[in-house]
């Protein structure tokens, strides 16, 4: 007789499966033993002694034992349990937000409980939110305790244990030569592994929880050396593939030749000097992959330009893409101006034209008619087929994601015709820190405009409280009267719940009422492309005296008509957004000014942005201090994209580490090609592709 099938009945859902320790631990890529001995501390607790509830300060962890003196649970206003606790030297409260009737039941009146958690200032004196609760009186521990980063059902002692069974199984052998080891003064990577994740009594705490302990040194040291290799190894990649050579057409009747005698100015030296160096590498039969960086207003564009017209001659087609569709438009109406009295079709293309124009735009490319192709995403779009695609140009490539860059490199290969992969040159505003430069672009060529061209005047900055918004509002009716334009620019578009800020859209109102005899605009992310376009053309026209924008402004936008730019709630824009936004005024001949509105109180990290901005107008030092400040991840626009680009490593406080990885990393490829393989091996792990972008 067979077995009785019992399945739910309809309607029902099927009881949902719990993940196994083994689904969890590979939801963090652990896979492997390997994977496991690398899965370092994000922190260390300190859980080795008590102290006194007198001696606690707020904004520090601390471990404490005492008895439950009172208890409260409240529904009203909101769902909260409370609790006093007291030691023979003072008393504290804790909270929790949500809270288990295990918990309720913790906090009886008389009962005595280990406690740890960060120290807060609260209403009624210092408290503990969220505390961890254990028994009292139990052993402590003799060293420091690991903290590893984790997942949703995956606790600390699960990972502990794994970790603790990979480290019995696996051999920690060094993938690098004990002699090269004694040379750089680093620790063996044994001992830093077994350091790390079970430190002994005897160990510097604070080194260890700061990352600057000799096992840290170690770790940083190889994922840098692994990330050096790969890059290298990536750019020998790319040099085995083929591109079409685009010949630099020496005659005077060339395109380039034919521009640079129709401009009404003269390349500054570095221009030239960036020129010449894209001009070789698109000589060359392996593809260019070449990023282009220039302060703002150092005059990328026409050196973009040049490098399109130099391609179009030579029979191949250009695409530039840029991350908005007002940066692209920019783009856009420069190079029609410039290229078709040269009798270059120019094409348009993004997301938001009518599927007629798209249709019209997509037969122009697949056809190869439109020589030259600039828009934004929608260029690297399934039904878009190049005919002969040797240039594309990325600008602002750091504000596109890691997997946007990604897919655009792999669509250029995808555009490849007789095997050819399209030569590649990105640009950015931001220049890129020189730490920064040797680790993420160390696979790429670098080109500098490090001066800007004659008459870009310096802008006057002003820190000014919001206190003072009315004495801002006599200034830019002051600038209008005399005929100069101002931007306004706002951080939000509509009232936040969160974010008590002036919107674009309450701004635009209150300046129309302030300035009555003044003409003020409104432009903003979420207007239609038509509408956004019909703005800005009024306001590069001097149709419009004021114009009140988000960040939609922040690149590419050039008025020179326009003096004055006040940045409303300056503190919560980035250093390097600042610094964009900034350069919109300054083109003109008359001397411009950026206030930075601040409300206040400011914290520490908003108080050190206003004073770069303050201090400096140097691009590269703007960059500095914001890697300083963010880290890399925003920088590069991998923050979005939730990549970790180096989980151990510090590019600000690193620098000689870098030094040393990357020296090293030119040794053992010419001399040790099988420790390159080794290191790899250990460190990457799948990671490669994103390296690409």
């Amino acid at each position: 007789m067979g077995t009785a099938q019992h399945t739910p009945a309809k309607g029902l859902a099927r009881p949902k499966a719990v993940a196994t320790t083994k689904q969890k631990l590979e939801r963090l890529g652990l896979v492997s033993a390997q994977d496991l001995i690398l899965h370092l501390p994000l922190r260390y607790e300190d859980e080795t002694e008590i102290m006194p509830i007198a001696t606690l300060r707020p904004g520090r962890s601390a471990q404490i034992e005492a008895v439950v003196i009172r208890s409260d649970a409240s529904y009203q206003p909101r769902r909260q349990l409370t609790a006093v606790v007291q030691d023979e030297t003072g008393e504290i409260g804790l909270r929790w937000l949500t809270f288990y009737p295990n918990q309720q039941q913790q906090m009886q009146v008389g009962r005595r409980w280990r406690i740890r958690g960060e120290v807060r200032g609260g209403m009624h004196g210092y408290e503990i939110i969220h505390p961890k609760v254990t028994v009292a009186d139990s052993p402590l521990p003799a060293a420091l305790t690991p903290v590893y980063p984790t997942t949703d059902g995956l606790s600390q002692p699960s990972l502990r244990k794994a970790i603790g069974q990979a480290l019995e199984q696996v051999e920690l052998s060094d993938t690098l030569e004990p002699e090269l080891v004694k040379r750089l003064g680093l620790q063996s990577f044994g001992e830093a592994i077994r350091t790390l994740h079970a430190p002994t009594p005897d160990m510097d705490a604070h080194a260890l929880i700061e990352h600057t302990h000799p096992s840290w040194l170690r770790i940083k040291f190889d994922e840098l050396l692994a990330q050096q290799l790969s890059l290298a190894a990536a750019r020998d990649a790319r040099r085995s593939l083929r591109a079409k050579i685009l010949s630099k057409n020496p005659k005077p009747d060339s395109l380039c030749a034919r521009l640079l005698q129709s401009l009404p100015f003269h390349l500054t030296p570095a221009q030239q000097r960036v020129t010449n160096e894209i001009s070789a590498d698109l000589q060359r039969e392996f593809p260019m992959y070449r990023l282009l960086q220039g302060d703002v207003g150092s005059g990328k564009t026409v050196v973009a330009a040049l490098a399109a017209l130099q391609a179009i001659d030579a029979g191949a087609q250009v695409a530039l893409m840029a991350p908005t569709e007002i940066l692209a438009e920019q783009h856009f109406q420069k190079l029609k101006v410039w290229c078709e009295p040269l009798g270059i079709e120019v094409c348009w293309l993004t997301g938001s034209i009518t599927p007629k124009a798209r249709k019209i735009a997509n037969e122009a490319i697949s056809s190869g008619r439109a020589r030259l192709v600039v828009g934004t995403q929608a260029l690297i779009q399934d039904t878009v087929e190049f005919c002969d695609l040797g240039l594309v140009i990325v600008d602002e490539q750091h504000r596109f994601g890691v997997a946007q860059r990604l897919s655009l490199s792999k669509k250029g290969e995808e555009f490849a015709t007789n095997d050819w992969i399209p030569h590649q040159l990105t640009m950015s505003a931001t220049p890129i820190p020189r730490t920064l430069a040797m680790t993420f672009y160390a696979d790429l060529e670098v080109s500098s405009i490090d001066t800007l061209p004659p008459g870009r005047t310096p802008v006057v900055t002003k820190l000014i409280s919001s206190a003072r918004r009315e004495q801002v509002l006599g200034h830019v009716a002051q600038a209008c009267a005399t005929g100069q334009q101002v931007y306004w620019v706002c951080p939000l578009v509509q009232e936040s719940e969160t974010l008590d800020l002036q919107t674009a859209v309450d701004t635009h109102l209150s300046l129309t009422q302030a300035l009555p005899d003044y003409t003020v605009g409104l432009v903003h992310g979420q207007l239609p492309t038509a509408e956004k376009a019909s703005v800005m053309k009024a306001f590069r026209e001097a149709q419009i005296n004021v114009l009140v924008s988000t960040t939609v402004i922040e690149v590419g936008v050039d008025v020179p008509n326009a003096s004055l730019m006040v940045i409303e709630h300056a503190e919560r824009f980035g250093l390097a957004q600042l610094h964009q936004l900034r350069g919109r005024v300054g083109r003109g001949v008359a001397k411009s000014v950026c206030v930075l509105l601040y409300q206040t109180p400011l914290s520490m990290l908003a108080r050190e942005r206003l004073r770069a901005m303050y201090e400096t107008q140097d691009g590269f030092e703007i960059a500095q201090r914001d890697l300083d400040l963010r880290g890399p991840g925003e920088l590069l626009g991998s923050k979005q994209s939730g990549v970790t680009l180096l989980r151990f490593a510090d590019l600000a406080t690193d620098s000689a580490l870098v030094v040393a990885a990357r020296e090293t990393a030119t040794e053992l490829r010419a001399k040790a090609p099988h420790i390159v393989e080794r290191h790899l091996a250990r460190w990457m792990r799948g990671r490669e592709d994103f390296l690409r972008s």
